[in-house]
């Protein structure tokens, strides 16, 4: 249960950052503003990212224990 809660939360503040970040981005770019595309993007990435660096770490602590 603490990890479904854990992912939760990165896919609220990914996807907060990533239209913040989009919003100013695309406002340079003078390109159009997709708040959809963006915020899915950003939780996809995020979750991707965050759940692999903690299987990542997940093995060296096992083979430590080795």
């Amino acid at each position: 249960m603490k990890w479904v809660e854990a992912n939760i939360v990165v896919i609220f503040w990914s996807v907060i950052f990533g239209e913040i970040i989009g919003y100013v981005g695309k406002s340079l770019e003078q390109m159009p503003y997709q708040p959809l595309q963006l915020g899915i993007t950003m939780a996809v990435v995020a979750v991707i990212a965050v759940n692999g660096i903690a299987l990542l770490g997940r093995s060296d602590k096992k083979s430590a224990k080795n």
